[in-house]
């Protein structure tokens, strides 16, 4: 408590005479002074949060300033800027807090903070541009020193400028004498340019599930590593109650290496570890954290209540100053199979004495009474190895792949941020807190845990904080009419029907790479572009758009999968060692495919049975622009069946159409970049799909960010109608059309935003949503291309979950009350009839088609690296099952912006 913390650094003691020594305190603090905050009486010595050391070192004692938390889980951040201009380094921490009072700490860097107050409630954001962890602290945990010559770089050009602080009081019994909490870090920084550079990877599970009385779950997080070597000097283990024993390894050549293993109920500190371990370009980064779920009698999910649970592991590396990264992440399980040779060590609890171990929050008993009473928990021994059973817990991509909040940039002062570490450092902030939503919100939440989509909704909103930043946009529908005499002789639907999965369809599985894209071919065969072992992370492009890992070289397996409709046979493959990131699909009437690489700024056109190359190619390799002979990020390409035109959406960082004629040469473009919350039409933020209707001359655009669609006339390039609804949210990810009917999905929904993630069938020319749709088996996580035939088959590609949905039209059911025998019962009429189009198509009626094609199971069980599971249909009984399938590996696609976000980066 406040008048326990030590009120200077001893470090500071040693140094009265050294002041002198100093620069100027009015040259160099002289701005800090004047915008320094008041502190409590109560707080002593934190009225001096600068104090200078010598010549070239100083302290930064960054408290909070005097906080009376009203409730318990309750979150508070601070700032303080840098006092200096110039490039600093950080070489020890010492934390100023006592579990008494503070569950943790975390630390940030970052160039702006989300508020300009004395401290705020963190659900409001930490910063507004990119955040990194350097410091987090838990349990009593011990100071850190880092090694001689090691440090974290900040300020000047590149480095933060400012330092956010957040404490989490879990606990506020403590506060009953209304005492102010000065709770923080105290920081010693030097000007002395330090030749190994510090840096956080953070390894964290995002989705894992801990069912009620299950003996032990395992979960698994692996990556490769592909980076300039780092090595390892501390790590720091965090998970909540039900959390035994957490082990980080460096897998190379099938040798483990162990990192660090430590039980989470001890101090939470960064511990040294017992040997220097090195991590060089292609190794494993693997880690475990074992859970009990004995004792409970609901499952328990990923979150920040005390109720739920975490799994992170954090590894406090160096690098060498030139090559310096300093923050990177991994939230996927790249490789489940490796975790079958893990030591054995890594499910043997580590022995804890209880007056060692801290209870989360010490209302924990009084919560649980109401919400998951527990039980009697049995005695077992100290060295009991714990049974590793068959649950893996398959990983979210949520971290990695940012589509969803690449638009962030464009309503926040800052610019764009580089990295996806900015995302996840933000999410590892938040996803230790509280749930974030309001009062009545809360009180469905139980409700919301029987859904097989909570845990991604959870964490969504957890990671959603972002869209405090954007202005409030206009939720109200809108729909502009086509003018007089267009679209009059558009086949009217009425809705009569319902868009369903196609349960017998053993097509839902997890494809070795992020899907970005579908289409089908003109014999209705579906067509699949993935990116194989390459995810678009925070690590992927520079400031400028410019890729930076080349080195990885292009991926090395075919990219290009075709699908048989009916039974998901693998009929062709092709696109190996020609793509870096893929993502848009398309295919022309002449079965050519169309599609775009974000990371080369290119589009290519293939023909599927020429294994020669690409047929034309526009944009220039690896060179982002916006001029007539670059792209910078296109997205998508449509191209005309009766003239040949060819359509490029583009794209991440430019917002234009932009059209070629048939032998790719540049004709115009049309399209700007929107300005403030009420875009204007002919205004993109990124342009992300496009459909072309033919018959009428016009494109429609979804307009991703900008949460709808616009269409335009092809010959004039005048805009025709926007469609837009409350029930798309603030993103429309993909569209396709078919005569009188237009598809599309959305995005993940924002924080505070209640819009799910979902299909919509809508009437062409009158833009009316008649039906909405989901998948019964898994859920939809990130949608992100989707495809509709003529027969009413609708395919939707999910990035995050690397998963292909079928979708089939089902006559809507009729109810209506008869009375029978005086008892009112409900009569189901002409129930579940598959459609049949006018053009005579019957859904389904390529059945047995290609049956001499590979299963795709067998066909990537037999490429190096990749297992059968997850390709294996899934079964569509218990929630829990669903949940535990729901994931494969981590991608980091599209989403690399940082919690408050860079540019748009992926998908």
């Amino acid at each position: 408590m406040a008048g326990r913390v030590p009120s200077l650094l001893v470090l500071l003691l040693v140094f009265p005479s050294s002041c002198l020594a100093f620069r100027s305190p009015l040259s160099v603090f002289k701005r800090f002074k004047e915008t320094t905050r008041p502190f409590s009486n109560e707080c002593l010595g934190t009225t001096r949060p600068v104090i200078p050391i010598d010549s070239s070192d100083f302290a930064l004692d960054i408290r909070m300033p005097g906080v009376i938390p009203k409730q318990s889980d309750t979150y508070f951040c601070m700032s303080m800027r840098l006092p200096v201009d110039e490039e600093a380094f950080v070489i020890d921490f010492k934390p100023r807090a006592s579990m008494d009072t503070v569950h943790h700490m975390l630390l940030f860097g970052c160039n702006m903070p989300s508020s300009t107050g004395s401290y705020w409630f963190c659900d409001e954001g930490t910063c507004t541009d990119k955040a990194n962890i350097l410091y987090a602290w838990a349990r009593n945990a011990p100071p850190t020193r880092l090694p001689k010559g090691v440090g974290f770089r900040v300020g000047g050009e590149t480095g933060s400028k400012y330092f956010v602080l957040q404490v989490h009081y879990g606990d506020i019994s403590a506060f009953r004498d209304n005492h102010k909490d000065c709770s923080g870090v105290s920081l010693h920084l030097t000007r002395l340019p330090q030749p190994l550079i510090a840096g956080m990877y953070l390894m964290m599970s995002v989705d894992t599930v801990i069912p009620a009385g299950e003996k032990v779950v395992n979960s698994d997080i692996s990556c490769h590593y592909k980076n300039y070597p780092m090595h390892v000097f501390a790590y720091r283990v965090h998970t909540h109650h039900l959390g035994k024993v957490v082990s980080g390894y460096r897998v190379r050549n099938g040798q483990w290496t162990l990192i660090g293993r430590q039980s989470p109920q001890l101090p939470q500190a960064f511990y040294p570890v017992e040997h220097p371990v090195d991590v060089s370009f292609g190794d494993l980064l693997a880690a475990r954290c074992v859970f009990t779920g004995e004792g409970r009698t609901e499952a328990t999910h990923i979150g920040g209540t005390s109720s739920d649970e975490m799994c992170n592991l954090y590894i406090m590396y160096y690098m060498e100053a030139k090559h310096a990264v300093s923050f990177m992440t991994c939230t996927q399980n790249v490789a489940p199979d490796t975790f079958r040779t893990i030591p054995p060590e890594a499910n043997i609890p580590i022995p804890v004495k209880s007056d060692m171990v801290m209870m989360h929050e010490h209302h924990k008993e009084t919560e649980y009474k109401d919400k998951i009473p527990l039980l009697q928990q049995p005695k077992r021994e100290e060295e009991e190895v714990l049974d590793q059973g068959d649950f893996y817990s398959l990983l979210s991509k949520l971290l990695g792949e940012r589509e969803d909040v690449v638009h962030v940039h464009k309503y926040n002062p800052t610019e764009k941020a580089e990295s996806e570490s900015d995302l996840v450092a933000e999410i590892a902030n938040v996803v230790q807190k509280k749930d974030l939503g309001r009062s009545d919100a809360r009180e469905g939440a139980e409700h919301e845990r029987g859904n097989a989509i909570l845990v991604r909704d959870r964490i969504h909103k957890f990671h959603r904080l972002v869209s405090t930043l954007r202005p409030p946009e206009s939720r109200v529908s809108s729909l502009q009419q086509p003018l007089p005499g267009e679209g009059t002789w558009e086949p009217e639907h009425t809705g009569d029907f319902h868009m369903e999965e196609a349960l017998d369809w053993p097509g839902v599985y997890s494809l070795p790479g992020q899907v970005s894209g579908v289409a089908l071919d003109p014999k209705n065969n579906l067509v699949i572009f993935h990116r194989g072992d390459h995810v678009w992370d925070g690590n992927s492009f520079d400031r400028k758009f410019v890729y930076q890992q080349i080195g990885l070289g292009p991926i090395e397996e075919d990219t290009i999968l075709v699908i048989d409709p009916n039974n998901a046979a693998v009929l062709q493959s092709s696109g190996k060692n020609l793509f870096y990131l893929p993502h848009g699909l398309s295919i022309d009437k002449d079965g050519n495919y169309w599609v775009t690489d974000v990371a080369l700024h290119q589009v290519f056109k293939l023909d599927p049975n020429n294994k020669e190359g690409p047929i034309l190619i526009l944009g220039r390799s690896m060179q982002p622009g916006s001029d007539q002979n670059h792209f910078c990020q296109p997205t998508d390409v449509a191209v005309d069946p009766g003239t040949g035109a060819i359509y490029v959406s583009d794209g991440y960082c430019n917002s234009r159409i932009v059209q070629f004629s048939p032998s790719g040469e540049f004709i115009t473009q049309w399209g700007e970049e929107s300005s403030g919350s009420s875009p204007l039409p002919g205004q993109f933020t990124v342009p992300h799909s496009l459909a072309l209707v033919p018959h009428l001359g016009q494109l429609c655009v979804a307009d991703r960010e900008n949460g709808r669609i616009q269409c335009f006339k092809t010959d004039t390039k005048e805009f025709v109608r926007e469609i837009k609804h409350s029930s798309f949210g603030r993103n429309v990810f993909a569209i396709s059309y078919i005569p009188g009917l237009l598809f599309a999905v959305n995005g993940k929904p924002h924080f505070g935003d209640q819009e799910p993630v979902q299909g919509f069938v809508m009437n062409f020319s009158s833009g009316k949503i008649i039906d909405i749709f989901k998948p019964a088996r898994k859920h939809f996580d990130m949608p992100h291309d989707i495809a509709a035939s003529e027969d009413g088959t609708v395919y939707i590609g999910d990035a995050h979950t690397n998963t292909v949905w079928k979708f089939t039209l089902t006559e809507k059911v009729e109810h209506r009350s008869v009375k029978k025998a005086g008892i009112e019962v409900q009569e189901i009429k002409d129930s579940e009839h598959k459609l049949e189009t006018s053009s005579g198509r019957v859904l389904g009626r390529f059945r047995g088609k290609g049956s001499g094609g590979l299963n795709l199971g067998n066909f990537f069980a037999s490429r190096k690296g990749y297992s059968r599971k997850g390709f294996d249909r899934l079964s569509t009984e218990g929630s829990d099952q669903e949940k535990e399938e729901d994931d494969g590996s981590e991608s980091e696609e599209e989403y690399s912006a940082p919690l408050p976000a860079p540019a748009p980066s992926s998908s």
